[in-house]
């Protein structure tokens, strides 16, 4: 292959795909078949620091590691960097709570059918935050060449748009063919967030419906903290192997959190909360508003399950779970 790229996009790179940096972290990690189970509080604490760089698991509105980002929130970090691969409600909180200055971009602000966060396109119109540019596929593949252990992956995904040009890929040559193809840095967080279905004390997930990225996600994060709708035994883990798609030695730590994914939607448990959601849009359109909104249903509670309290609490799940069942 041509070591001269041909073209190369303009936007920065935010983290290194030097694979055999990343190698000599993991031959150092700890993550050993061990009790893993903690607190949201002291997981937050813990694995995710100042400055870091965060990928959240989930797809759009569907498996939103919401206590853990609250927590992030109430925890005042700042200066993250962000994997907005399909984020609408995740990206919406930590731009509410001016948590990250750099993100790799691929669908950003909007919150799908529902509207587009104002918050959120406040923070990526202020100029103050650095912003590289993938499209979705770009993204989950630069993350698939981090679990696969490489500097990067080949694909023709952007090649020819302006979406390339405000990305940091590079346009490279077949050594096969001669084909023009664009090189896909690989993307290795430091810390993923990522709500699953079951999960047992050691770390091995089970997820119901899409994936996503997520099992690339955990095999490319240094550290890995898992939310889950309930917490299973190991001997249930082992009666369907085939069913953990996230494995004991990709993760960190381990918190049950019953309906975790609040407002958002777990595929066969509960709906999208649709009310809440769009509260949250209608709160943004006043800033003073909006504070308020966010210091009732963040920072003054102490926990996710206050939050749910203020919010209809079991009532209310009651109804998201029918609505589920609905379809």
């Amino acid at each position: 292959m041509s070591k001269e790229a041909l073209k190369q996009g303009i936007g920065e790179l935010f983290t290194s795909p030097n694979c055999d940096d990343m190698r000599a972290f993991f031959r150092k990690a700890k993550k050993k078949m061990v009790n893993k189970v903690t607190t949201v509080e002291q997981a937050v604490k813990e694995y995710i620091h100042d400055g870091d760089y965060l990928a959240v698991g989930g797809f759009g509105g569907v498996r939103i590691p919401t206590s853990l980002i609250h927590e992030v929130i109430r925890q005042n970090r700042k200066n993250l960097g962000f994997s907005g691969h399909v984020a609408t409600h995740d990206c919406q909180l930590l731009s509410a709570g001016n948590c990250f200055n750099r993100c790799d971009a691929a669908y950003v602000v909007g919150l799908e059918a529902r509207g587009l966060s104002k918050v959120s396109r406040k923070v990526f119109e202020s100029g103050n935050l650095k912003v590289t540019e993938w499209s979705n596929a770009a993204l989950a593949w630069r993350l698939k060449a981090a679990a696969m252990g490489l500097p990067y992956l080949p694909s023709r995904v952007m090649l020819g748009t302006d979406t390339f040009k405000y990305s940091a890929a590079k346009e490279v040559e077949c050594p096969f063919t001669g084909q023009k193809l664009a090189a896909l840095p690989a993307l290795y967080p430091d810390v993923a967030f990522i709500h699953v279905h079951r999960a047992d004390i050691y770390g091995n997930c089970q997820i119901d419906g899409i994936l996503v990225a997520d099992d690339d996600i955990a095999k490319a994060s240094k550290r890995v903290v898992i939310t889950t709708e309930k917490l299973i035994s190991n001997e249930d883990i082992r009666r369907e192997p085939g069913k953990t798609v996230i494995p004991f030695w990709c993760v960190d730590a381990v918190i049950e959190v019953p309906y975790g994914s609040y407002p958002g939607n777990m595929p066969g448990e509960y709906f999208s909360d649709e009310e809440h959601l769009t509260e949250w849009l209608v709160k943004e359109k006043d800033p003073i508003q909006f504070e308020k909104f966010i210091d009732e249903n963040i920072r003054s509670t102490k926990d996710f399950n206050e939050y749910l309290q203020r919010n209809g609490g079991m009532e209310k799940i009651q109804k998201l779970r029918q609505i589920e069942h609905l379809f």
